[in-house]
């Protein structure tokens, strides 16, 4: 801790994503911070609500401030929607895939999966940059697709062609068809824009670590469809980097959110980390700066939390500015204990007793109150006098 508790308020940086179904990362933040300040009223709580490229990721960005949005979209069933979208404050246009084409959206997940498109992100992209927008961050998480980002491309004005020149809808299950890709109609503004696409994952579009054979079941894919679907994915590919004289598919993050991460490494994206990349646009360094605590959480942690994940990205900053993190979570895995507390302080849940995943959604709240005022009581009988 930088200096004893006794000398001045202490300074505690609430820092956790969303606990999904449940709360917004803004939420979780605010009822961890009610119980901190129940037992140390005088504490200086700073609260800075992370994501990692996934469902929650606008809400956290939008949090540091900026401009929120309604756009005009289609879902993932090609159906006409609305979505929210966002301007920060250094004019960066923030997309949230989960918030278009989200595995959550019901009107979405009622076709079948080789029917579903991303369209939606298109449109949304292209009604920002009808607004100026001209740097686009791309939150890539939760999304129920796998089109290899057809849809996204179709909408900004490509066109894929079968052997008769007929078009071919920018689904799963008609991209076997496409023999020809027409870019000539790509908005041009697009060349003027610079992407980044925010997800923690490092697939390839195609193969058996792609898109389709880790991804897809989650997403309704059979195991009987996983050959075919991966097979019209690497066939798309083929010919859409024939035409376009790029070559992504192999690259790392191709395989996010269904291919949509292909889709924007073939506009030229440029791939990072979602956690990485919205601790930098909020500030959580300059939040650390001075801090004496960090307490970071989602849902459920277990070893997949060390591999990008939000609540492991704000450890990171944590430790190397010198502050120690407790992970308050949803649930712990407990046999991930081991390697989770090789980068934690402290592994706690939240849940007191037994209790059923819907009692604890529905008392979510109070139970983060109530575990971040006890966890406060025991930091504060630990600090030094």
């Amino acid at each position: 801790m930088t200096t004893p508790a006794s000398r001045r308020a202490p300074i505690v940086v609430i820092a956790p994503d969303s606990f999904k179904g449940s709360l917004s990362a803004e939420e979780v933040a605010a009822a961890i911070g009610a119980g901190i300040q129940a037992a140390l009223p005088e504490a200086q709580v700073r609260l800075c609500p992370i994501a990692d490229g996934g469902e929650g990721t606008l809400d956290a960005l939008m949090h540091a401030g900026g401009e929120r949005l309604t756009v005009d979209c289609r879902n993932a069933a090609g159906q006409p929607a609305s979505a929210p979208v966002g301007i920060l404050k250094d004019g960066s246009a923030v997309v949230e895939s989960a918030a278009i084409v989200g595995i959550t959206d019901a009107a979405g997940m009622a076709v079948a999966v080789n029917q579903r498109t991303t369209l939606g992100v298109g449109d949304a992209i292209g009604q920002l940059l009808d607004r100026g927008a001209r740097h686009f961050l791309v939150a890539l998480g939760g999304s129920s697709t796998n089109d290899g980002g057809a849809g996204l491309l179709a909408a900004l004005g490509v066109k894929f062609l079968d052997a008769s020149g007929a078009i071919v809808p920018p689904v799963p299950a008609q991209l076997q068809r496409v023999t020809q890709v027409d870019a000539s109609g790509l908005d041009a503004r697009v060349k003027e824009a610079h992407f980044v696409a925010m997800s923690d994952v490092d697939n390839p579009l195609c193969g058996e670590e792609g898109a389709t054979a880790v991804f897809g079941p989650q997403k309704g894919v059979q195991p009987e469809q996983v050959a075919l679907l991966d097979g019209a994915l690497a066939h798309f590919a083929g010919v859409l980097e024939q035409a376009l004289g790029r070559h992504a598919a192999g690259q790392p993050g191709a395989g996010a959110a269904g291919g949509l991460g292909y889709a924007l490494l073939m506009l030229g994206a440029q791939f990072r980390s979602g956690a990485e990349t919205v601790a930098d646009h909020i500030g959580l360094d300059e939040a650390l700066a001075g801090a004496d605590w960090l307490i970071t959480g989602e849902g459920r942690s277990d070893a997949q939390t060390l591999h990008g994940k939000a609540p492991f990205i704000a450890s990171q900053r944590a430790r190397r500015a010198g502050v120690p993190t407790t992970l308050l979570s949803g649930g712990i895995d407990r046999k991930s204990l081991e390697k989770l507390q090789t980068s934690f302080s402290g592994c706690f849940s939240i849940t007191f007793g037994p209790m059923s995943l819907q009692d604890a959604i529905a008392q979510a709240p109070g139970l983060l109150k109530d575990s971040g005022e006890q966890l406060a009581r025991l930091w504060q009988a630990a600090a030094p006098r």
